[in-house]
């Protein structure tokens, strides 16, 4: 019978040289000259797909100042409060500190300055709206403003609620005298810079002597991640918290985890492809083309280093089989009946050939099973 030695590949061509073996049911030969062996072993298999992303950073911000001067209700005459929790008013300012590109800037540090004093990050999701002081209704606002009290170290004997109380207004002025302003026990909307977590700067558009109106900087979140534009039709692949890996520039990888799936696709702005920009759908675009967004966290973002919009490749998992039998690709040999075999060196150096049925391939390894094969066994593959 003739079998062929095939170095099989998913997708790929297979150069085949043809063998004149004996049928797996006859007598054992002896070992092939050229050959070495490879184990039988048991493990995971899984085929993966590989996708475009681009290194960078978690979350997009703009900080703007806000019209209200930071500690107006601390200096001369409360300049900016209005009775009873009204809006800050505020009023022109300069600009004498601002950070510097790739800065990175955390809970309770400067974020900007105005008429020498420091705007301070502090974290939530609530911007402040009004002045808090004691008597003020009870809010969200409130509850955002004791709980970065806390963290900051000034909240002892203080319950984070809603209710701003003595308590509440004891801990602004410890934050207040640590900051070297007034201590009012008030707290002004303009008085810090709120964001989900700490930020990473990307751009300076304040201008230091100038006025704190509009746009100061932009700024990312601190958490590496990866972002892909996955094909709409290969959406599927991207599970939230499903493992992958990560390619990075320069041929090392690392591993990562998919923390957020988008949930509309976009496709490519067609209007200028037909005449009068009508956006009559053309072969390969539209819908073929639609992308859907796909965040990939890395579990050591160090390995990232200092890179930024660098390419990299994703390998999403498509399929996996766990706990099977593997061997190496190279060890099959595809019979002229299209069935498949390796052959099997046994303890005294003999060989026999012996069927398999072909599972999943992945990592230059092929699932396979067959009657008498087992973990440990050895094959045969070629020599290097």
């Amino acid at each position: 019978m003739l079998i062929a030695g095939c170095a099989v590949v998913v997708g790929g061509a297979c150069s085949v040289a043809l063998l004149t073996v004996r049928h797996p049911d006859t007598k054992p030969t002896g070992r092939t000259a050229g050959t070495a062996t490879a184990a039988v072993t048991r493990t995971d298999l899984a085929q993966q797909e590989k996708a475009d992303g681009k290194l960078g950073f978690a979350g997009s911000y703009t900080v703007a100042a806000s019209s209200a001067l930071p500690f107006a209700s601390s200096s001369a005459g409360t300049r900016g409060a209005q009775p009873d929790g009204g809006k800050d008013t505020g009023g022109s300012g300069t600009l004498t500190a601002l950070p510097t590109v790739g800065q990175v800037i955390k809970r309770g540090h400067r974020v900007y300055g105005v008429d020498g004093k420091s705007v301070t990050l502090w974290y939530g999701s609530v911007p402040f709206w009004r002045q808090l002081k004691t008597g003020v209704t009870d809010g969200a606002d409130v509850k955002e403003l004791e709980q970065n009290l806390k963290a900051l170290g000034y909240g002892s004997g203080l319950t984070v609620d809603e209710h701003f109380t003595d308590a509440t207004a004891e801990a602004v002025k410890r934050w207040q005298e640590a900051l070297g302003v007034t201590q009012t026990g008030r707290f002004g909307r303009g008085d810090v810079v709120v964001e989900p977590s700490a930020i990473r700067v990307t751009k300076v558009s304040g201008v230091l002597g100038g006025s704190p109106s509009g746009n100061v900087l932009e700024a990312t979140g601190t958490d590496r991640v990866v972002k892909v534009d996955l094909k709409a039709d290969k959406a599927s692949l991207a599970k939230k918290g499903a493992a992958v890996q990560v390619q990075m520039p320069g041929g090392t990888a690392t591993t990562g985890y998919v923390s957020d799936v988008g949930t509309v696709a976009t496709a490519p702005d067609n209007s200028g492809n037909s005449p009068g920009g009508g956006g009559d759908q053309q072969p390969g675009s539209g819908t073929e083309k639609a992308t859907v967004p796909v965040q990939v966290t890395l579990d050591k973002p160090t390995q990232a280093g200092k890179l930024d919009q660098a390419p990299v490749t994703v390998l999403f998992t498509s399929t996996e089989h766990k706990g099977v039998l593997a061997v190496p690709v190279t060890a099959l040999l595809a019979t002229v009946e299209g069935t498949y075999a390796v052959r099997v060196v046994d303890a005294d150096g003999a060989t026999r050939l012996v069927a398999v049925e072909l599972g999943l391939f992945a990592d230059n390894k092929v699932e396979v099973s067959g009657s008498g094969l087992h973990e440990g066994m050895k094959v045969q593959v070629p020599s290097q």
